[in-house]
């Protein structure tokens, strides 16, 4: 990857949307070889994929919820049996294996306390493995970006 990849990559991660010729014009390069460059940046999944950023508060979920969970035991066959428990629950639309304390960070998206009430009662509760729980309620975001940080500076 060199400068002109960096900056293909900078570009998209802006506008997604961008046609190869605004981006060949952001990047000053000509349009045959930046939509090379792109299939190449797609091709060695360095671009994983495009889509759109939409609005948990528009679309009735204001509420973010971050869940660590800590599983009952840390054996290779209970994270197992976890993890494909969260691939099947919807409501779950990050999940991160974490080192210290506890072995997971889940973020969950809800309409209110009363629908995490139901989730929780509902779904993570059912989930294989769980020992403990502890939840933390977003109460404003003060950053929220979407780029990768540093490209290029490998």
């Amino acid at each position: 990857m060199d400068e002109i990849d960096s900056k293909i990559l900078i570009e998209l991660q802006k506008d997604g949307r961008l046609t190869n010729q605004e981006l060949s014009e952001r990047v000053n390069l000509s349009p045959s070889p930046c939509h090379r460059r792109v299939r190449l940046l797609e091709e060695a999944g360095v671009i994983e994929g495009y889509g759109a950023r939409l609005s948990h508060r528009t679309l009735g979920m204001p509420i973010i919820a971050f869940i660590l969970v800590r599983l009952a035991a840390q054996s290779k066959s209970a994270m197992a049996e976890f993890e494909v428990g969260i691939r099947r629950t919807s409501e779950i639309t990050a999940c991160y294996l974490m080192s210290g304390r506890q072995d997971y960070l889940l973020q969950v998206f809800t309409a209110s306390l009363d629908s995490y009430e139901e989730f929780v009662r509902n779904k993570l509760s059912e989930l294989p493995g769980i020992g403990s729980w502890e939840t933390n309620f977003v109460f404003g975001e003060i950053k929220k970006s979407f780029l990768t940080p540093k490209i290029g500076s490998r």
